[in-house]
């Protein structure tokens, strides 16, 4: 059986087990410690608010922890009405960290889940107050709006928010086609101006090639042997083509004396010519 002095140094050590187990606390480097002595903030005996050690008074001091780590919550996807009357679904996420532990204890009774819910009703206010073109070539600057609004809001209860990125916006499929309209027609459009540049650009050099051939007729006649020769290497048709007398007159007029008349030999067979009746003209 145990004796008195037995008994005591059991009780003791239980007691000194208990007290360690409640008086002694141990914190994270990221974590921070909302210590409360007959429901007053304090500090610890010992080691203040963390991190490491600290001690803390069992049955009197309660102590909540707090992590200083950034907070990723994704905010599901909300029905907005643009300022165009569009509806639309769009979701985000929102990026946020405690930078007071002891406001985000007293000031708000779960700051995660405030937080996570202020979000879902500014990203529903402020898409309400701008169109949809803007919601979808502005994004950067819409989440500019929304992180600053959150940080305003969360500010006094020790939360900053350092981020809002909206993810994706789901139109309906109604303004799917719509749009797909909008840009084969903006397609079509550009194909246009530009064929019709093309054009312009094309008529300046027949222009000006044009000017060169009025310059130089020679050059109009080697541009259409050019094309006869073109024409010519392709087997697979017979084309017909006419020939113009301007095309020979170069050569017709070397050929011409001096009085107009052409050269012919004398001796020539074709110098002179029978009639029927037999004379020699």
């Amino acid at each position: 059986m145990f004796d008195g002095f037995q008994i005591s140094t059991i009780l003791f050590i239980v007691i000194l087990i208990l007290f360690f187990t409640n008086a002694v606390k141990i914190l994270r480097e990221y974590e921070r410690g909302v210590i409360f002595r007959l429901g007053r903030l304090s500090k610890a005996l010992i080691g203040g608010n963390g991190p490491g050690i600290i001690i803390l008074i069992p049955g009197i001091d309660k102590m909540e922890k707090v992590s200083l780590r950034t907070v990723t919550k994704d905010v599901p996807s909300q029905d907005v009405i643009t300022r165009d009357n569009v509806s639309i679904k769009v979701n985000a996420v929102i990026y946020f960290r405690v930078l007071d532990p002891e406001k985000a204890i007293v000031e708000v009774e779960d700051f995660l889940q405030a937080t996570y819910q202020l979000a879902q009703t500014s990203l529903r206010s402020v898409l309400g107050q701008v169109e949809l073109d803007d919601l979808l070539t502005n994004r950067k600057k819409i989440n500019e709006e929304l992180q600053l609004l959150l940080d305003q809001q969360t500010g006094p209860w020790g939360i900053k928010v350092s981020m809002v990125v909206i993810k994706n916006v789901d139109l309906p499929p109604e303004m799917q086609r719509a749009m797909a309209k909008q840009a084969e027609a903006e397609r079509e459009r550009r194909a246009k101006v530009i064929n019709a540049t093309g054009e312009e650009q094309a008529a300046g050099k027949l222009a000006a090639a044009a000017q060169v051939m009025g310059k130089h007729p020679v050059a109009i006649q080697l541009r259409y042997l050019q094309t006869l020769a073109v024409v010519a290497a392709e087997n697979n048709s017979t084309t017909l083509f006419p020939v113009p007398i301007d095309l020979f007159k170069p050569f017709i007029e070397q050929q011409m004396k001096p009085g107009g008349t052409p050269t012919v030999s004398e001796d020539s067979p074709d110098s002179a010519s029978e009639n029927n009746d037999g004379t020699t003209e």
